[in-house]
């Protein structure tokens, strides 16, 4: 396990690159945990997700930004488990030149985005995860 100042690794770094999904962790107003699966664009610190305006997590993420994604990687054997989860605070963009870039990210990465679920301003909000802390096992060094 590594606990680092250094956010990602290079080998952390291609691991969420990769990754065609992940969990994102966020809290109730209450504080209870809410949980959800994410398709995400790693953009050097930055994860990048996109999401309907009237989504829980949404809600979730205006009353307190801070948010936990856990990518990983399951095997039988267990010596070849791997897990990345980052840290950070969400930041909600609905529109502009940030909006635009993301999203051209994430239709990159994702092409089915464009047909089966446009990411269009007015109804979705794209998030920028600014990642401050990086948890990870099964990866060497």
């Amino acid at each position: 396990m590594t606990i680092d100042e250094q956010l990602f690794t290079g080998a952390e770094s291609a691991f969420v690159a990769v990754a065609r999904t992940g969990a994102l962790a966020t809290n109730y107003p209450d504080g209870r945990p809410h949980v959800v699966p994410i398709s995400t664009v790693l953009d050097l610190d930055r994860l990048i997700f996109a999401t309907e305006t009237d989504t829980q997590k949404v809600r979730n993420l205006e009353a307190s930004a801070t948010v936990a994604i856990s990518f990983d990687e399951y095997h039988e054997d267990w010596s070849q488990l791997r897990q990345v989860i980052v840290h950070g605070e969400a930041y909600l963009l609905d529109s502009g030149f940030e909006f635009e870039r993301d999203r051209s990210l994430l239709y990159e990465k994702f092409p089915q985005y464009e047909s089966e679920a446009p990411i269009e301003e007015g109804t979705s909000v794209i998030v920028e995860v600014r990642v401050d802390r990086v948890v990870s096992w099964g990866f060497d060094g």
